[in-house]
C-alpha cells in the first residue's frame, strides 16, 4: 500500500498569462504573438513519489516542466495557486506499446493460398528487400501525428506519454516517442527513433512467403545474417535500404510482440542467437509457464486485458468450450502478480484492450488477485522511462522534468478513485468534473408535503447511482452534474408510491422540490451523515476467487508435477522385445535411471515399484515416424524450397494428442513439416513427455532430418491458377536438380579462398547438410516413377534418400529401393483418397518387407497415432507377416529409420525405459495400453486416467456454475465460443482442419 505522510508541500506551475521569456522556435506568428508560459502552484497535495505519497507538497510548473517540487516552497509572483488539498498527484502513466496517432494498415488480401495464385516477389517499389514483411525502413515519426479522440482516451486512463508504431510485418521499423499534448505534434514528440520493433506477424504482406509461424522465425533469422553480411562484406548487393535499416535500428531499444507465452520463448532464442535482448509484449499465460518466461531474462510488456466469462446456462452451448479456455478466464487476472512474484521485471500497456477505459478498472482487478501496487506503478513510470532512455524527461515528479502528471480524488488504485485532471507538458485536460467527486455517502433526505412529511435514506454511490435503504433496498435513478440534481424512487420493490424530484446545491447539501405519485407538489433537503467508504477487500483472499489448480500443461489431463524417474519392476509379463530374443513368456523387466536395467525371469530390487504384469503385454513404445502432432505451424507454402524452415522452432506441448497419443502406446514421434513443396522444412523428432516445455520434449542428440514431397501436393493438381513452380512432375524433379546445384555451387563457395565474404544462407545450408550425411530426407511418395527418378537425382549428387514416406506404390519399386538403401514408411491400407493413391494395395507393407526393405507404419494422423498397433495388425492379414515382425514396424523399425536403433525401439538392456504394459495381446483391437513409461516416467497410466476424467467433469462444472454466477452478478460475459483446435495432416486438402475437440467430450470434424 502506498503510505502517507502529513509534513510536506507540492508545488506546480499552469497556464496563466506572464512577461517572463519564452524558448525561440522557427514557426512564424500570423497575428499577435500569445506568450503565455502556464504558470502553476499546486498546493496541500499528496505528491507521489517513488511509490510513496507525501501530503501537504507544493509543485511549481511553467513552460510545461516541473521547476520545483517538496515542501514549504515559496510560490513566485504570478503564479496562479491551485489548492489540492485532499487530492493526490501522480506522474503520468507511459504506455510502451501503443499505436497513438499512428495508423495501423490493413491487409487487402491473403498472401498464401495453397490452390491458388502465389505472389512471390515484393510489391513494395524502391531499394528495399526481396521481402516486404520486412519493413525496417519504416519510421513511425514520419507519419506520426496527434489524434484528439485518442488522446482523450488515454489521458483519462491516466497516460501522458506513449510510445507509438506501425503495427504492420515482421520487422516494424522504428517507434516515436510522444506525449499526449494535442496542440503541436512538434512539441508532443520527444523522441523520433525511440526502439525498434518486431513480431511473428507478416501484416499488411501480401507475399506468399512466409505463410507460417516457423516460416516467419526463418526469414527473422536469415535477415539478421543477411544483415551481418550487407555490412561487413556486401558483395553484388548494392543498396539494400531495408537491410541498412535493420542495422542501424539494432542500436534501439528491441520490443518484440510475441503475444502467447510459447511465442515469448520462441521470440527470445531468435534473440539469443544474434545477441540481441528483446523487451518482449506477452500475453495474459505467462504464469503457465513462469519459469521459462523468467529464464528469458527479458523485460515483458503485458497488456491488461482479461478474457469475458461467457454465457454457458445452455449445456450445449457450454459443452463447446475447453477446460484450458475456462481455467484461463480464472487464472488470468493473477497473472501479473506470478510474474512480480517470480522478479520478473515488466510494463504494462493499454495495447489489446476494447477502450482504454477498461485499463484502470481491469488494472485494479490485478491488485486484486496479488499485483503489488509499487510494481504497478513502477511498471507505467520508471521502467518504461528507464527503457526508452527518457527518465530525465518524463517517469516522476521531478524539478526539470515535462509537466505530465495527473490529479486523482484518491489513492490511484482505489476502486473508487476518479482521476479528475491530466496534465501533459504544462497543459491542462480536465477528466472529470471536482464538483462531482466525493459525493458518495449516506443521506438524510426529508420531504414535505403531499401526504404529509417522510424521512428516507439514500445511499449515494456516485454522480449517476443511488440507491433507497429502506426495509429492503431499492434502485433510485438519481443524476448530479456538480450544480442541479434529479432523483426518483419508489417507497418499495411492490410499492407504487414514490417521488420524482430535482434541485441544486446549497450549502451543506440539496433542496429542491418535486411531485409524488399521486401529482401531489413537494419540498425536499438532503444533508450528508456518513462519507462512503469503500468497502476494502480482505488481502488474505486475494486468491480466493481462484479455485484452479495450475497443471502442466494448464488443461485437461495435466500434471500437477511431473512423473518421477522410478525404479519399476515389471513382473510375470510376456515381454515382445522387437530383438532376436522374440517373445518372452512369464519374464520380468527392472527399469533403473530411465534405462532397461535388467530382462529375465524372478528379478528382485528391494528400491523398486512393482508392476504386476500377469497376463499382460510388455513391448517397447510404438514410434510413429511421420506425424504432425504438437506443432504451431506444419507447412511453409511460400515457396518450393523452404529448407531454412524448422519445426523445431514451433513445437507446441501443450498439444493434447501428447497425451492421446500416449493412451495409444506412443512415445515417441517424428514431427514432420508439410508436403505442400518439394523441399519442405526441417523435421524434429520427440519424446512424448507430457507436460514438459518444448525444449525437453525434444529427443536430443538425434540426427537431423528434412522432409521433401513429390507428385499432387507439390505440383497443386487442383488449381488453375498457380502462379508457383513446379506446376508438373518433371518441375518437381527440376526443382531438386536446381536446388542440390545451388547448394554444390555454395558448399564449393564456403570452402574457397574468399570464403568470408560468402553470405550464410540457411537454406542452401540445410543442403549442404544433406549432401554430407548430416540431415537426412523423408520424402512424401507415391508415383514409382517419381520414387525412382527422386533415387537417381540423389545419388548424382551423393547421398540416399533415407526413407521414402506414404510409398503407396513402394511394392512396384522395392527392389530398386533395397539397392539404393531407402526406407519405407507407409499407410497400413489406406487408398484412393487422390488420383495418385489409384494403385494403392493393403499388401504394400509386406512385399516390401519380403523384399528385404525396412518398413514402418505411421501414421500421418493424430487419431489413427492411438492405434498404430492395430494398424501394424493388418499386415498380419494383408500379406500373412508374423506378428513379431508386424509389432517391429511400429517399434524397432521406425527406431532404425530414425537412427535411434541403440536408444529406443526394443526391449533391450541399456535402452531407454520407453515401454507400454498392455493389457491384451499389443496386436489385438481388444488391446489397451495399461502403463506408458518414457524414459522410466509413467506418463500415463489408464487408472490414473479415470480419476483425471472424473476431475475434469467437476472441474468443468465448478467453472461453468462460476460463469453462470458472474453473467448474474453483472460481470462482462460474451456468448458461448466454441474453442477449436488445428489437427494437422500431410494429405488433406488444405492440410489442417480445426475440431471442437480437447477433453474427449466433442468428437468430429
Amino acid at each position: 500500500m502506498i503510505k502517507i505522510f502529513s509534513k510536506f508541500t507540492l508545488v506546480v506551475s499552469f497556464a496563466m498569462l506572464s512577461k517572463m521569456s519564452k524558448a525561440q522556435e522557427t514557426f512564424s506568428v500570423n497575428g499577435v504573438a500569445d506568450t503565455r508560459t502556464g504558470a502553476v502552484a499546486f498546493t496541500n497535495a499528496n505528491a507521489v513519489k517513488d511509490n510513496v505519497a507525501t501530503a501537504n507538497t507544493t509543485l511549481l510548473i511553467k513552460d510545461g516542466k516541473i521547476i520545483s517540487i517538496g515542501k514549504n516552497i515559496a510560490i513566485p509572483a504570478g503564479f496562479e495557486v491551485v489548492d489540492l488539498k485532499g487530492k493526490y498527484v501522480y506522474p503520468s502513466f507511459i504506455d510502451i506499446f501503443s499505436n497513438y496517432g499512428v495508423a495501423t494498415p490493413k491487409r487487402e488480401a491473403a498472401g498464401f493460398n495453397f490452390f491458388g495464385a502465389a505472389q512471390l516477389t515484393s510489391s513494395t517499389k524502391g531499394a528495399y528487400g526481396w521481402n516486404q514483411a520486412i519493413k525496417t525502413q519504416a519510421n513511425a515519426a514520419d507519419v506520426f501525428t496527434g489524434n484528439e479522440a485518442q488522446a482523450k482516451s488515454l489521458m483519462d486512463a491516466g497516460f501522458g506519454t506513449v510510445l507509438t508504431h506501425i503495427q504492420d510485418g515482421i520487422a516494424r521499423g522504428t517507434g516515436v516517442v510522444a506525449t499526449l499534448n494535442g496542440e503541436s505534434d512538434n512539441m508532443s514528440v520527444l523522441k523520433t527513433k525511440a526502439a525498434a520493433f518486431y513480431s511473428f506477424n507478416k501484416g499488411t504482406s501480401t507475399q506468399s512467403y512466409p505463410g507460417s509461424l516457423m516460416g516467419s522465425i526463418a526469414l527473422l533469422r536469415q535477415n539478421f545474417l543477411d544483415a551481418q553480411w550487407y555490412k561487413n562484406s556486401n558483395q553484388g548487393e548494392g543498396i539494400n535500404l531495408s537491410l541498412q535499416a535493420f542495422n542501424d535500428n539494432l542500436l534501439l531499444p528491441q520490443i518484440f510482440d510475441a503475444g502467447e507465452k510459447w511465442n515469448v520463448v520462441r521470440a527470445d532464442r531468435i534473440g539469443d542467437e544474434f545477441g540481441v535482448q528483446y523487451i518482449i509484449k506477452a500475453d495474459q499465460d505467462a504464469y503457465q509457464r513462469i519459469t521459462d518466461i523468467k529464464n528469458t531474462n527479458a523485460v515483458l510488456i503485458f497488456p491488461v486485458a482479461f478474457p469475458e466469462g461467457m454465457d454457458v446456462e445452455d449445456p450445449n452451448d457450454a459443452r463447446l468450450v475447453s477446460l484450458s479456455v475456462m481455467k484461463q478466464w480464472e487464472m488470468a487476472p493473477a497473472n501479473l502478480a506470478a510474474v512480480a512474484k517470480a522478479g520478473i521485471r515488466f510494463c504494462l500497456t493499454s495495447a489489446d484492450l476494447k477502450s482504454p477505459k477498461e485499463f484502470l478498472p481491469n488494472l485494479r482487478k490485478a491488485i486484486y488477485y496479488g499485483l503489488p501496487e509499487a510494481t504497478a506503478m513502477d511498471a507505467l513510470t520508471k521502467t518504461p522511462a528507464s527503457l526508452l532512455n527518457i527518465s530525465n524527461e518524463v517517469g516522476s515528479l521531478e524539478a526539470g522534468k515535462w509537466a505530465n502528471f495527473f490529479i486523482a480524488d484518491g489513492p490511484i488504485f482505489n476502486e473508487k478513485t476518479n482521476i479528475l485532471q491530466n496534465w501533459v507538458q504544462g497543459k491542462k485536460y480536465v477528466v472529470k468534473d471536482d464538483a462531482t467527486t466525493g459525493i458518495a455517502g449516506l443521506y438524510d433526505i426529508e420531504i414535505m408535503g403531499g401526504t404529509g412529511t417522510k424521512k428516507f435514506t439514500a445511499e449515494i454511490k456516485s454522480a449517476a447511482a443511488a440507491n433507497i435503504l429502506l426495509q429492503d433496498t431499492v434502485a433510485a435513478k438519481f443524476s448530479y452534474d456538480g450544480n442541479s440534481i434529479k432523483l426518483s424512487f419508489t417507497e418499495g420493490k411492490k410499492i407504487k408510491n414514490g417521488y420524482k424530484l430535482s434541485g441544486v446545491s446549497y450549502k451543506d447539501g440539496w433542496q429542491g422540490n418535486g411531485t409524488d405519485s399521486l401529482g401531489n407538489k413537494v419540498l425536499w433537503t438532503a444533508k450528508m451523515t456518513k462519507p462512503l467508504e469503500e468497502k476494502k477487500k480482505d488481502d488474505a483472499k486475494k486468491y480466493a476467487a481462484i479455485g484452479a489448480v495450475l497443471s502442466y500443461p494448464n488443461g485437461p489431463y495435466g500434471n500437477t508435477t511431473q512423473p518421477g524417474q522410478e525404479t519399476f519392476l515389471i513382473k510375470n509379463a510376456t515381454v515382445w522385445t522387437s530383438e532376436k530374443e522374440g517373445n518372452l513368456a512369464a519374464t520380468d523387466v527392472l527399469v533403473k535411471a530411465g534405462k532397461i536395467a535388467a530382462i529375465g525371469k524372478n528379478l528382485s530390487d528391494n528400491n523398486a515399484k512393482i508392476i504386476d504384469g500377469t497376463g499382460k503385454h510388455l513391448t517397447a513404445g510404438i514410434i510413429d515416424e511421420h506425424s504432425h502432432i504438437a506443432t504451431a505451424s506444419v507447412n511453409e507454402g511460400g515457396q518450393s524450397v523452404t529448407s531454412e524452415v524448422r519445426i523445431a522452432d514451433n513445437i507446441d506441448p501443450d498439444d493434447v494428442d501428447i497425451y492421446r497419443q500416449l493412451a495409444g502406446g506412443v512415445t515417441t514421434s517424428h514431427i514432420l513439416h508439410g508436403s505442400a513443396n518439394t523441399i519442405g522444412g526441417q523435421t524434429q523428432l520427440i519424446k512424448l513427455r507430457w507436460g514438459v516445455n518444448d525444449d525437453d520434449l525434444k529427443f536430443k542428440g538425434a540426427d537431423g532430418f528434412i522432409k521433401f514431397a513429390l507428385g499432387e501436393n507439390v505440383k497443386r493438381t487442383p488449381a488453375q491458377t498457380n502462379t508457383r513452380f513446379p506446376d508438373t512432375r518433371m518441375g518437381v524433379e527440376q526443382v531438386q536438380w536446381d536446388a542440390f546445384s545451388r547448394a554444390k555451387d555454395y558448399e564449393k563457395a564456403l570452402k574457397g579462398t574468399g570464403a568470408k565474404n560468402v553470405r550464410r544462407d540457411l537454406e542452401l545450408d540445410a543442403l549442404v547438410e544433406i549432401m554430407n550425411s548430416k540431415r537426412f530426407i523423408t520424402c512424401h511418395s507415391y508415383v514409382n516413377s517419381e520414387i525412382i527418378e527422386t533415387m537417381r537425382m540423389a545419388e548424382k549428387f551423393g547421398f540416399k534418400i533415407n526413407t521414402f514416406t506414404h510409398i503407396l506404390e513402394g511394392y512396384k519399386a522395392a527392389d530398386k529401393m533395397k539397392a539404393h538403401g531407402a526406407a519405407a514408411s507407409t499407410f497400413s491400407d489406406w487408398g484412393n483418397y487422390k488420383l495418385e493413391v489409384q494403385d494403392a494395395i493393403p499388401y504394400n507393407a509386406a512385399i516390401m518387407s519380403k523384399v528385404g526393405v525396412n518398413v514402418a507404419i505411421n501414421s500421418d494422423d493424430a487419431e489413427m497415432a492411438r492405434r498404430l498397433n492395430q494398424e501394424a495388425a493388418k499386415s498380419v492379414k494383408y500379406g500373412g507377416m508374423k506378428e513379431e515382425d508386424a509389432l517391429k514396424m511400429v517399434t524397432i523399425n521406425p527406431a532404425t529409420m530414425l537412427h535411434i536403433q541403440n536408444q529406443t525401439g526394443s526391449i533391450a538392456k541399456g535402452k531407454d525405459a520407453d515401454l507400454v504394459l498392455w493389457s491384451d495381446h499389443p496386436l489385438s483391437i481388444y488391446a489397451k495400453a495399461d502403463i506408458t513409461m518414457v524414459d522410466g516416467r509413467i506418463y500415463f497410466d489408464r487408472k490414473k486416467d479415470a480419476i483425471l476424467r472424473e476431475d475434469i467433469k467437476k472441474e468443468r462444472t465448478r467453472l461453468i456454475n462460476k460463469m453462470i454466477d458472474e453473467k448474474k452478478s453483472g460481470g462482462a460475459t460474451r456468448p458461448a465460443t466454441p474453442s477449436f483446435r488445428l489437427i494437422n495432416t500431410c494429405d488433406e486438402a488444405g492440410h489442417a482442419h480445426g475440431i471442437l475437440d480437447e477433453e474427449g467430450i466433442i468428437s468430429g470434424e
